[in-house]
């Protein structure tokens, strides 16, 4: 039954992929068109972060490709991540889950937006540290609003992470997240702020994390940031974390 919802769900997104591509394209001045999400160019990121967890650290360093299709109401997303880990009796680099979405905007206007959004994870690590031993499929709905004349950017998310298939040892992927962010914006320059609540239904417990973010534009095309994170709830995944990261939109 899982598994006939998933392709029943890729099957519409696909569908509707094909129609979109038909229409006329949708006005690209509003919050998804934010150089730090930017949903109407082709965009590559580069990061690196490092996670410190209880028993070692693990640090992902990954390469994003996002792609406007049809319209440019549609966007393509493909993951790429090499995983580290490294703790007192071992140290291992792999390949990570490798990951695919698609996202749709069915609404923008100049100061909101929605924007729905479909991934799946799978199960692709060259070894059990570096992933979750399962195929997780994750869909996501985004409300994004600018505040006071657009010096800030509101952008909220409610995601599911769920596994359909892969290991019967490892433990599924049942997981809830609320995410809230605040961008404000000077000059080229922007400093956000972000919470995120997620309950872990496997574990009956929370995973939440809260980070704050600098970036800079370095040119019109290029951009970097650094956030600092930090993690708390009674199931936490990690103590504290670094993410540092580059854009290229094109």
């Amino acid at each position: 039954m899982k598994k006939q919802l998933l392709y029943f769900c890729i099957f519409s997104i696909y569908s509707f992929a094909v129609k979109a591509q038909e229409g006329d394209s949708i006005h690209s001045e509003g919050p998804f068109s934010e150089a730090r999400y930017h949903y109407f160019l082709k965009t590559l990121v580069f990061f690196n972060e490092y996670l410190d967890t209880d028993s070692g650290s693990y640090n992902t360093t990954q390469l994003r490709l996002l792609y406007p299709i049809g319209n440019k109401a549609w966007n393509l997303r493909f993951d790429f991540p090499l995983v580290s880990t490294n703790s007192d009796t071992s140290n291992q680099t792999g390949i990570g889950d490798i990951g695919a979405g698609i996202s749709y905007i069915p609404y923008m206007k100049h100061n909101n937006g929605i924007s729905l959004r479909a991934r799946v994870i799978s199960n692709s690590a060259s070894s059990p540290s570096f992933g979750t031993g399962k195929w997780v499929f994750i869909p996501a709905f985004f409300f994004a609003r600018y505040l006071k004349n657009k010096k800030y950017l509101w952008i909220s998310s409610l995601e599911y992470q769920r596994s359909f298939a892969g290991y019967s040892n490892r433990n599924d992927v049942n997981v809830l997240a609320l995410e809230n962010s605040i961008f404000l914006f000077f000059g080229r320059n922007w400093i956000a702020a972000d919470a995120a609540v997620r309950y872990n239904k496997t574990l009956d417990g929370f995973q939440n994390n809260a980070y704050l973010e600098l970036g800079r534009k370095i040119s019109n095309d290029d951009l970097v940031y650094i956030h600092p994170s930090i993690a708390f709830g009674n199931q936490k995944s990690y103590n504290w974390g670094l993410e540092v990261g580059f854009l290229v939109l094109f």
